[in-house]
Order: C-alpha cells, then structure tokens, then sequence
C-alpha cells in the first residue's frame, strides 16, 4: 500500500512540474474600463454600507434604551 501511494504521488510531482515552472505573469491588460466596472460595483457596496449601518445603530440603540413599548 506504501509502495503504490508513494509511486502516485511520485507520479503526480513529476507530471505537474512543467506548471510550476511557468512562473511570469503577465503584467498590464486592464485597462480604464475595468476600473470604471470595479469602481462602480464598490459604488454600489458603499451605497448600500452607508443605510445597514445606520439601521444597525438605530436597532442597537432601541435594544439598549430599556422602554417597553406595547402597541395594540
């Protein structure tokens, strides 16, 4: 059984090195309009981040005020 593991993965080691020895990555390519599309979605998110939190206060502040109101 160790035979046959240790054949595998020698196997495997000797099959993937040529991917380990592509190792440039290519530099450039984005242009303007990839950070107009990034810029915009995290637009979105901060758009969005800005109500959440000021609902979150709101409910955090209603939690810790102590009045009980009842409404029938």
């Amino acid at each position: 059984m160790k035979k046959s593991f240790r054949n595998a993965l020698i196997a495997l080691l000797v099959s993937s090195s040529s991917a380990f020895a592509a190792g440039t990555v290519s530099t450039g390519g984005s242009g303007l309009l990839i950070s107009l599309f990034v810029g915009f979605f995290a637009l979105i998110l901060v758009c969005q981040l800005v109500p959440a939190s000021l609902m979150f206060i709101g409910m955090v502040k209603g939690l810790l005020s102590g009045k009980t109101q009842v409404h029938y």
